[in-house]
């Protein structure tokens, strides 16, 4: 039997990724993957059938045999890169929203920091469509990938759920951050309203230990961190 609205209700996350991993169906510029985070197993082995099953134009749906250092088990779909492929990924969307009662779904590109609202201007200016023109959007999006941009790190893991960052090395506890936003470096200092925080040096100090070689600046309550002209603007989660 198929699922109903309702049916995964409190199982997807809110956020999905666009073009985060490689294809399993051909070359990368070729096909456009979506990646859906699912909390159990058997929901994601069901959102997996509902995407295969539901929709002609996806080639492939597949799922995560275990769960995955975030936690998460995880649902790939592979649709041809086409003019088409916008309204395709806001047919599955609209689908996605429905079994599992979510008022909104977020997409992000890319493994970006930032998600964005899945609506038909945001996929037209984000995802290609075109084959020749994916490789110049991926390296445009080069150091706003999390992975990439802490590329220099101690780091032994890095996993974005949601707009949590959650970053850990061994024999230490994992530190946890809502992103605020991330970009040119230029572009968030003109942005940001708050004022260099000098009192709490001693946590600046602790981060850079902890991360690497990275400038790290306290605007606030909120810290910047610095990988060349990119940086990303996050606040600490108290866990």
């Amino acid at each position: 039997m198929g699922l109903r609205a309702g049916d995964l209700k409190n199982c997807v996350y809110k956020v999905f990724e666009i073009d985060s991993y490689k294809s399993k169906m051909g070359d990368d510029k070729n096909i456009v993957t979506l990646s859906f985070s699912v909390n159990q197993e058997l929901p994601a082995k069901d959102l997996m059938n509902f995407l295969e099953t539901g929709y002609e134009f996806v080639l492939d749906a597949d799922a995560t045999a275990g769960e995955q250092s975030d936690g998460t088990y995880k649902v790939f779909v592979e649709l041809q890169r086409s003019k088409n492929v916008g309204n395709e990924i806001l047919e599955i969307v609209d689908g996605v929203k429905k079994i599992s009662e979510l008022d909104d779904l977020k997409f992000r590109y890319y493994k970006n920091f930032r998600s964005m609202d899945t609506t038909e201007q945001s996929l037209k200016e984000y995802v290609p469509t075109d084959p020749e023109n994916y490789g110049i959007k991926v390296e445009e999006s080069h150091l706003e990938n999390y992975k990439n941009f802490f590329n220099k790190s101690y780091l032994d893991s890095i996993d974005v759920l949601e707009d949590e960052l959650t970053i850990s090395k061994k024999w230490s506890e994992p530190l946890k951050f809502d992103i605020i936003t991330s970009g040119q470096k230029e572009e968030i200092l003109e942005n940001l309203k708050d004022k260099i925080n000098v009192n709490d040096f001693a946590e600046v100090i602790f981060l850079s230990k902890y991360i690497g070689d990275y400038n790290i600046t306290k605007f606030g309550d909120k810290f910047m961190l610095e990988n060349k002209d990119t940086a990303v603007l996050v606040k600490r989660k108290n866990v």
